[in-house]
């Protein structure tokens, strides 16, 4: 009788009714269990895509294209939507627009063929009459990083640096690098390093940081971007107008800034001291790194390095708020920076250690551990004993880490003599009282804490030894096992029962051999140094242990330096007892002259971590060569090599822009003419500050219409200027630079040529350095124009004109500004 199977592949899913669980009499699984029904995401996609422009709901095209971004996030290859999505570009909505811009430049690179279907789009959109659309559509054009498009992208990153908006301008400044790192050749072409220095003088800030960035980048391999007094002076007097990101990019340049003379740097210290008032954390450090840097460069007349001390002195306040006030993440890095700061000025923040201390509640843990350890820094003969019992407090805390670091810190205020007289003595009792914790971290913690404290304070035998036999039979952690057994060898001439404890120790050398290594060496150290204080005890155990150390080779560093000692003996006894003694005892009989051991002497370390002070380096503690290649790391070169000002001469001030309720006070120091200056590989005097060929004005707005004009013969009071200027807020002004044709030589002459353009004066004044005039012109539909502005006095006069219209209307402050501009051309 012959049986019939199915022959079914193995590792085949068995069809209906055929094998399987329930083949055997069970209900037949049906069909579409095993088949996908559904036509799939991709499919559903397209279909959406399909009937996009059919669709009437702005919220519902929005939701399909975000779904397509999503599959998109999550790995799924979405490129076969491209032409569908292509079609969808052709939209009002800037949010579609931006994600399938998105969507293009994802797919750019691995579907080159198709990124080449939306050039003509871009192009396109590059030229829209919205600025949004204008620089979204570059940004994406640059972001495709194809080099076949390098072609269709100079001529529209050439015209994006003219535009007249800024959001475009900053956008195609960043596409520059873009193009730098695409083809540096068609980037070499387009001569694009003097035009970003051109573009310094844009009337944007954040056109400006953007210049400063890429071309800090691109130049990178000379050290950043090249920089002169020029330079340094127009981006300082301008710092005011940069966001926190903008103000940290310019001042990130100034500890490369060599300035001409010690006047000249106090003059930038007191403009950037307002920057330490910002709330930005980034914005703070930075200044304290370039007040730093500046403090290099003034004469220290007695080589005491107090300007460093006067610098940190004067950062403290902003510093501690900071660290009182700011988030986990922020502290942190602020306690490391602090760590740098203390170990260049010791003593800067004592008056300040409450703030310091650690906060259960608030504070997490690497905070916490950040703040114990810079605690002992801190100490000084007035608060040590306050420092000492708020971390006694924290040796009882559940967090085992913590209570050793509390240990730790306390030991390290004794051994560095901060405390004044009697600190070791008092934190000597405290350790001994640890001794006898239950807890078997802190007494092991403790006995590591006493050795430390002895090597410092031989003194301190008295009070450390009475409970060192009885705590060498509780302690159990081998690093406190071997430092209450060199304390025995240390503490050997008033222990009496110090040899016999090391007996036992000695007999029970097999069990100790499971243990840690260093138990073993502090065991040959510690009787080592009982022979020479108490020998006819100590003779025959100590020939035992040489023995049994030295057929001992499981540790190769114990085993060599029981035949050192062996030796040592043999040939030591026979020729000069005293040699064998010193060599082995010199630890204990030198006199330590300074606080640190040699293991944590790291002067030299810290030196280095101060060049780099506000860095990654300082979180790490190690120089920037440990964990950044060679092609990635930025050479510091210090510019310029030569100044303009003679040594012996004073520098022109740099003063902060008044403001309308604060004036700029008279400046007494001489104005001194700024001859042109060489800066390497730039062209030659790039601002046109310093008598040379001067920049070309960078277009910021279309030639105003014919029908712009101005109310005649309209009057202000100085009430009202006031109160309409500070109603305004600085982010709705406008900031512009207007290069002169002619130096003026009085205020009375600017004013009667703008009386005649129907711009009037509420007041003037003539400084040694420039033109000062608050000015205000009414429109023909009412609105009010409120300008402050200034003359630079040089070769090259530049006006600096801030705008600002009581309607908000920013077009109308580009009419006025091309309005002056006719005015005084």
């Amino acid at each position: 009788m012959s049986t019939h199977h199915n022959s079914i592949p193995p590792g085949a899913i068995a069809p209906p009714g055929v094998g399987g669980a329930d083949s055997g009499g069970g209900a037949p699984v049906p069909e579409s269990y095993f088949t996908e029904s559904r036509k799939g995401e991709v499919s559903e996609l397209r279909n959406l895509l399909r009937n996009f422009a059919t669709e009437r709901d702005p919220q519902r095209k929005r939701d399909i294209i975000k779904k397509v971004i999503a599959y998109m996030t999550l790995g799924i290859d979405v490129s076969r939507l491209f032409t569908e999505m292509m079609l969808a570009i052709e939209t009002r909505d800037l949010v579609i627009k931006k994600m399938v811009y998105l969507f293009l430049c994802n797919y750019a690179t691995t579907h080159p063929e198709l990124a080449q279907m939306c050039t003509n789009t871009l192009v396109k959109d590059c030229g829209n009459d919205d600025p949004m659309v204008r620089g979204l559509a570059l940004r994406a054009l640059c972001s495709l990083g194809l080099p076949l498009m390098v072609e269709y992208i100079s001529e529209p990153l050439r015209r994006s640096l003219t535009d007249g908006h800024a959001y475009v301008r900053k956008t195609g400044v960043m596409g520059i690098l873009k193009l730098y790192h695409l083809d540096i050749e068609a980037f070499e072409r387009c001569n694009f390093v003097d035009i970003l220095y051109e573009m310094l003088l844009d009337p944007d800030a954040s056109v400006v940081s953007n210049c400063i960035l890429v071309l800090n980048e691109i130049m990178a391999a000379n050290g950043g971007m090249a920089i002169n007094r020029a330079i340094m002076m127009h981006l300082l007097n301008r710092i005011h107008e940069f966001s926190e990101f903008g103000v940290v990019v310019v001042i990130e340049l100034i500890h490369r800034y060599i300035p001409a003379n010690d006047d000249e740097a106090y003059a930038i210290m007191t403009l950037l001291d307002p920057v330490l008032k910002t709330s930005n954390s980034g914005a703070v450090l930075a200044t304290i790194q370039a007040f730093l840097a500046l403090a290099n460069h003034i004469s220290d007349q007695d080589g005491s390095g107090g300007m460093k001390r006067h610098v940190i002195t004067r950062v403290k306040a902003p510093f501690v708020t900071l660290v009182s006030a700011g988030s986990s993440e922020l502290v942190h890095v602020l306690l490391q920076n602090c760590h740098a700061l203390l170990d260049l000025c010791p003593g800067i923040f004592d008056d300040e250690y409450r703030q310091f201390y650690v906060k259960h509640n608030h504070d997490p843990t690497h905070v916490l551990y950040l703040k114990v350890n810079l605690l002992p820094k801190l100490a000084n003969p007035t608060n040590a004993p306050d420092i000492v019992s708020e971390l006694a407090e924290l040796v009882q805390d559940s967090d085992h880490q913590l209570s050793r670091l509390a240990v730790r810190s306390m030991t390290r205020i004794a051994c560095r003599n901060v405390g004044g007289a009697g600190c070791e003595q008092s934190v000597a009792l405290r350790l001994v009282e640890m001794l006898d914790s239950s807890v078997d971290h802190v007494s092991s913690e403790a006995a590591s804490a006493l050795s430390s404290l002895i090597r410092q304070h031989p003194a301190l035998k008295e009070i450390i030894a009475p409970p060192l036999p009885r705590s060498l039979r509780y302690v159990q952690e081998a690093p406190g096992r071997a430092s209450l057994i060199y304390l025995l060898g240390e503490c050997g001439d008033v222990v009496k029962e110090a040899p016999y404890v090391l007996e036992k120790l000695i007999d029970g050398y097999d069990e100790e051999r499971n243990r840690n290594s260093a138990v073993r060496a502090a065991l040959l150290t510690a009787t080592m140094k009982l022979l020479f204080q108490r020998p006819p005890e100590v003779q025959h155990m100590l020939g035992r242990l040489l023995a049994k150390i030295t057929d001992d080779v499981s540790n190769q560093d114990l085993h060599d330096r029981g035949l050192y000692y062996y030796r040592l003996l043999q040939s030591g006894a026979a020729d000069d007892y005293q040699i064998c003694r010193q060599a082995v005892m010199a630890a204990s009989m030198q006199s330590f002259q300074s606080s640190l051991f040699a293991e944590e002497d790291d002067a030299d370390l810290r030196e280095e971590l101060m060049k780099e002070f506000n860095t990654l380096a300082i979180l790490y503690k190690k120089p920037s060569v440990n964990f950044i290649s060679p092609k990635h790391r930025m050479r510091h070169v210090l510019m310029p090599p030569e100044h303009p000002l003679p040594p012996g001469v004073d520098s022109a001030p740099i003063v902060p822009p008044p403001t309308a309720d604060a004036p700029a006070p008279p400046l007494t120091t001489p104005s001194v003419q700024l001859p042109t200056t060489s800066v390497p590989n730039t062209v030659v005097d790039l601002l046109g500050f310093g008598g040379g060929d001067p920049a070309p004005p960078l277009p910021v707005a279309a030639a105003p219409p014919s029908s712009f004009s101005l109310k005649s013969n309209v009057i202000m009071a100085g009430e009202e200027y006031q109160a309409s200027w500070e109603t305004i807020p600085d982010a709705d002004a406008t900031v512009t630079a207007i290069p002169m044709k002619f130096m003026p030589s009085s205020t009375d002459q600017v004013e009667q040529l703008l009386s005649s353009a129907n711009v009037y004066t509420m007041a003037s004044g003539e400084l040694p350095t420039e033109f000062k005039f608050f000015l205000y012109a009414q429109g023909v539909e009412n609105e009010w124009f409120l300008i402050q502005s200034n003359i630079s006095k040089g070769d090259e006069p530049l006006l600096i004109v801030t705008i600002k219209t009581t309607n908000n209307n920013s077009k109308s402050a580009e009419l006025l500004v091309e309005h002056l501009k006719t005015t005084l051309s």
